[in-house]
């Protein structure tokens, strides 16, 4: 799939998710606005009714105003001409609510205009199974006449639990954008595996065909029936060709590691060996390539524990590995130094170079399958960036773990912990 199809998908998708989200928004908005509506209507109509009773029952004339008055989103007052006894408002409130379908828990107050305080009624529970026991007093109105005051605590609650194909609406497009958003991920994600392939498949190109050339130059030249006069030129032939074919032979090596490894396929030969000697042995197998750039290699063993239970194979490579990375990635000549130390029952591995540095962004991204840091359109270093996950990986199996500390063009440290 082309980069400008999957950049138009992603756009359209993501324009579609946040349409989808607003249009939700305005809607389930609208949706409570008129739930909150109808009950303001409901609970006003109510209250008004048990006004009207009042009045009634206390044979006094009924205000010209209407005298239910919203002081706030879950609370009102009622006028009253009279005082009024607390139990008979609770008998009269809870009909009401009853016979107008208002199920929501309330509390009640009565103002005394002799005590000039508001007399706590009693909290009415027409939803929860249990009365709640609350120390919190109605608020006063600026009325000074008789009144009453009713508090829904729970308002919020009641208007979105009635709000039922509202709610499930939204869940089921909840699990929609999840779904959405977790297949442009997958798209991304496949779009990046797509084009880590195609570097790898370029770079193993390069990585193979460049030896296989200089091979296939070298053996037209050593067809020359002249060339056995020139014992050095002979010499100088074949020495290309075993230094190619050992490059060659290493390539091929990594590419099937990386293959046991992603087989799981790896089973670790474990056997005392000194970590000093292996240390030996890879700078030994990268001192051809230390040579081509007149490089050197300087060691500091301060471990006193120096013998573990290791693989010596794939510890070797795992210095290796290292130390290629540190001539391959080096503008000057490189200069490594490796040392241990004794570190938590176990042996540290320190690999310090002086070359280019790895930014802090991508510290954790060089231990992937296939990563390589950018470089924008330079690409002077080849590689399949499988070096530093096959150490992790190798690491990691002996129990052992490995850290970089690193800054642009101030060098890099790899330290490898692996314990006795």
């Amino acid at each position: 799939m082309r980069n400008s199809t999957i950049r138009l998908i992603v756009i359209l998708a993501t324009l579609s998710i946040v349409g989808i989200t607003i249009t939700q928004i305005y809607w389930v908005r609208r949706a409570f606005n008129l739930k909150e509506a109808e009950f303001e209507r409901s609970v006003t109509t109510a209250l008004y009714n048990v006004a009207q009773q009042v009045y009634d029952i206390n044979n006094t004339p009924a205000p010209a105003i209407n005298p239910v008055k919203q002081l706030s989103s879950n609370y009102f007052v009622v006028s009253v001409n009279n005082q009024l006894d607390a139990r008979l408002l609770e008998f009269l409130l809870r009909t009401e609510f009853e016979r107008r379908n208002i199920i929501i828990d309330f509390e009640y107050g009565v103002y005394d205009c002799l005590s000039e305080c508001m007399l706590y009624g009693n909290y009415i529970p027409l939803k929860t199974a249990k009365s709640k026991i609350t120390d919190r007093n109605l608020p006063e109105w600026a009325n000074h006449g008789y009144y009453f005051g009713v508090q829904f605590p729970n308002r919020g609650a009641h208007l979105l639990n009635q709000m039922g194909i509202w709610s499930f609406s939204t869940a089921v497009l909840l699990v929609v954008l999840i779904f959405f958003s977790y297949t442009i991920f997958i798209i991304l994600k496949q779009k990046r595996l797509s084009e880590i392939q195609k570097d790898f498949i370029n770079n193993m190109t390069h990585e193979f065909k460049t030896p296989i050339s200089t091979i296939a130059l070298s053996t037209q030249v050593l067809k020359d029936p002249g060339i056995i006069q020139q014992p050095e030129r002979l010499l100088n032939y074949a020495t290309i060709i075993e230094k190619e074919n050992l490059r060659l032979k290493q390539q091929v090596e990594r590419v099937l590691q990386v293959a046991r490894l992603d087989k799981g396929d790896i089973a670790l030969q474990k056997e005392t060996v000194n970590v000093h000697q292996v240390i030996g042995d890879a700078i030994h197998n990268a001192s051809m390539t230390l040579r081509e750039k007149q490089g050197a290699v300087s060691t500091t063993f301060h471990a006193t524990i120096h013998e573990l239970q290791a693989d010596r194979l794939h510890i070797t490579n795992v210095l290796t590995n290292l130390l290629d990375n540190a001539i391959k990635y080096c503008r000057d000549i490189p200069l490594i130094t490796v040392s241990t130390t004794d570190y938590n029952k176990g042996v540290l591995i320190e690999v310090q170079d002086n070359g280019i540095g790895i930014g802090h962004e991508n510290h954790k991204r060089v231990f992937q399958k296939f990563y390589r840091v950018p470089t924008g359109n330079v690409h002077d270093v080849k590689g399949f960036g499988l070096g530093l996950s096959y150490v992790k990986t190798i690491v990691e199996a002996h129990d052992g773990y490995v850290t970089l500390h690193s800054e642009l063009d101030k060098g890099s440290v790899f330290r490898v912990f692996i314990p006795a």
